[in-house]
């Protein structure tokens, strides 16, 4: 299916972005904001719409980072979709935090293996294993988990690159478990709605969408902890 448009919110971590595809055509707006996320992203969307002389209405889709996360943040972008799908009735495509983080990497770095982790709090990581083959988006192998640093799932092989605020915050107990293959770390990165939006894509046109009352958060985790 060609020339869909769909529009991508991400929430999750610091960065508040959304994005906006047009057959292909991707614009984003971004910002490094703790706890702004409420405020910053209606208006981001709007921006998009009005620049690109849309309504809701003519939207194909609307997809969100479903998590792992910021418990706040994943409720944010839930909530949001949920609401514009409801009152439009489009379909709506729930895509992996851990698998934006992983894109996101490999469009940096030109690498096709990547360990995601970000950091959950209470001394754990959420944790995502992606491979892609050239020219595809990545896959999951395995699951995703929470879990200590140092008893994440161990990959097979080499030329793996570390992504996401999970390195940041353990890199060394991250490394004593997986470090032999790891060629490169990104411990700054964060997933952005404008990597989401190329998931989210791929998603639609398999038909992998989702009615607006199952738009929920996945949080890998049951408790919630008091994020700082």
């Amino acid at each position: 299916m060609a020339g869909e448009r769909i529009l991508a919110i991400e929430t999750a971590t610091p960065v508040c972005s959304a994005a906006l595809s047009i057959d292909g055509d991707v614009r984003e707006r971004h910002a490094l904001a703790p706890r702004e996320h409420a405020l910053l992203i209606l208006p981001m969307i709007e921006s998009l719409l009005e620049e690109a002389g849309l309504t809701v209405g003519a939207l194909d889709a609307i997809a969100y980072g479903r998590g792992p996360g910021s418990f706040t943040g994943v409720r944010i972008a839930a909530s949001v979709v949920q609401g514009i799908a409801f009152a439009v009735d489009l379909p709506v495509v729930a895509i992996s935090t851990l698998a934006t983080l992983a894109l996101g990497a490999m469009r940096q770095t030109g690498a096709h293996r990547v360990m995601a982790a970000l950091d959950a709090r209470m001394a754990e990581v959420y944790w995502g294993v992606y491979v892609r083959e050239p020219g595809a988006l990545p896959r999951l192998q395995g699951a995703e988990c929470v879990c200590a640093p140092r008893s994440v799932p161990v990959a097979d092989g080499g030329a793996w690159i570390g992504a996401g605020g999970g390195w940041s915050s353990y890199r060394q107990e991250l490394l004593d478990r997986v470090g032999q293959g790891v060629i490169r770390v990104l411990p700054d990165l964060e997933p952005g709605a404008g990597d989401l939006v190329h998931l989210a894509a791929e998603g639609y046109r398999r038909g992998e969408v989702l009615r607006p009352e199952e738009a929920v958060p996945v949080y890998l985790r049951d408790t919630v902890v008091q994020e700082r």
